[in-house]
């Protein structure tokens, strides 16, 4: 009968330590989620830097960076939506700098009937702004739409590919454009995804349901033991 009991008693345990420490190890994510989500949001406001030569998505992500050079007319659009503005787009412009790269220049919102009949002017300009890899899009964002040369989300590396510039994207702070096209949207708030407490509740969920399930099975199994007694 011992045996009956143990076990499961130790299975039980077993089972809920685990999901305990599931749940805690979650807990020490969403800490250093935290901890890298006000790292970033220090850096986004701090003095711009030279563009990097080869700048890492991880690294210098929000960077701010300050760089010179000639806007071209090579563009596309990416949706997007601004409150008390309605729906609209990103202007996205390749700017060639002064030492010969071409990088993405998200130069901010343009309201839907703005896009109607713009001409992209090139022109030489001074800019600052912070590097970013947006993670807008998902599986169910839909694909380029040539026609209307849009995208549907900042997917980085499409972008790049289409208009034939490095990945990586600068979203405008500043310019020193007297008229600026569109609205700039400079990066004010980091946007990871950070489900670690939710995550965290789950596991301590879990844990509770199976030490549960374990009592119920061990006061199972010794109410039979009794019953089959009374019966003898």
């Amino acid at each position: 009968m011992l045996k009956q009991i143990l076990i499961p008693a130790i299975f039980g345990l077993i089972g809920t330590a685990i999901l305990v420490n599931l749940g805690l190890w979650q807990l020490s994510r969403a800490d250093e989620k935290a901890a890298l989500i006000a790292e970033m949001e220090s850096r986004i406001f701090q003095p711009p830097v030279v563009l990097p030569d080869a700048p890492d998505p991880e690294q210098d992500r929000y960077l701010p960076i300050e760089v010179s050079g000639r806007f071209t007319a090579d563009h596309s659009f990416a949706m997007a939506a601004q409150r008390a503005q309605g729906p609209g787009f990103h202007l996205i412009t390749v700017l060639e700098t002064d030492n010969g790269r071409r990088i993405m220049v998200d130069r901010g919102f343009l309201p839907e009937a703005a896009r109607q009949g713009l001409v992209v002017e090139s022109g030489d300009v001074v800019l600052a702004g912070n590097l970013h890899w947006p993670r807008d899009a998902n599986r169910y964002t839909p694909d380029f739409d040539a026609g209307r040369n849009l995208f549907f989300a900042r997917d980085v590396g499409q972008m790049a590919n289409l208009l034939q510039a490095e990945e990586m994207l600068v979203v405008l702070r500043r310019t020193s454009e007297p008229s600026p096209p569109a609205t700039p949207v400079p990066v004010y708030e980091v946007r990871l995804p950070d489900n670690h407490l939710g995550y965290a509740m789950q596991w301590f969920l879990m844990a509770i349901a199976w030490l549960g399930m374990t009592v119920f099975f061990l006061w199972r199994i010794t109410r039979q033991r009794d019953e089959g007694s009374d019966r003898t």
